[in-house]
C-alpha cells in the first residue's frame, strides 16, 4: 500500500491520457514527504490503477459529461498532515495533467482519501526487493 485507484467514464478514455495521469500522479506519491523529510510511500508498494465504467450515467444526461473519482487507500500510521499533503499532492497533478481537457468538456472530478484500518494484511510477492535501500 499505497493504491489509488481511478474509476472514470469511457467517454474520457481517448481525451485525457490516462496512462499518462497514472503515471503522474505515482510520481506525486513518490514525492510526498512528512514532517522529517522522509518519504511517505514505499516505492515498491505505490501503486496507480485506472477502469473505465462498463456504464454510466452522469448528472442529468443532457451532456456528454465526463466523470473521475480518484481513491487513494493508504495504510495507518501517517499523521493527518501528511494524509491531507498526499491529497492535495494528488489534486494538484490531476488538475494540471487534466487542465487541457477541462478547457473542452465538462467533467466532474471527486478525490478521496481513506486510511486503512485492517483486519489482515498480507503484503508478499518480489517486487519490495527491488527497491530495497541497503
Amino acid at each position: 500500500m499505497p493504491h489509488l485507484v481511478l474509476l472514470y467514464t469511457p467517454n474520457l478514455e481517448g481525451e485525457a491520457d490516462i496512462g499518462g495521469l497514472c503515471r503522474k500522479l505515482a510520481d506525486a506519491m513518490l514525492a510526498v514527504r512528512d514532517e522529517a523529510g522522509a518519504q511517505v510511500f514505499p516505492t515498491g508498494g505505490t501503486r496507480v490503477l485506472a477502469y473505465p465504467a462498463a456504464h454510466c450515467a452522469v448528472a442529468d444526461g443532457s451532456g456528454d459529461f465526463g466523470f473521475c473519482w480518484f481513491n487513494l487507500r493508504m495504510g495507518r500510521g501517517r499523521s493527518l498532515a501528511v494524509q491531507q499533503a498526499a491529497g492535495q499532492a494528488l489534486a494538484d497533478a490531476a488538475k494540471a495533467h487534466l487542465a487541457p481537457l477541462l478547457e473542452r468538456r465538462r467533467v466532474g472530478l471527486t478525490l478521496q482519501v481513506d486510511v486503512g484500518a485492517e483486519v489482515y494484511d498480507a503484503k508478499f510477492g518480489n517486487l519490495h526487493p527491488l527497491f530495497a535501500r541497503p
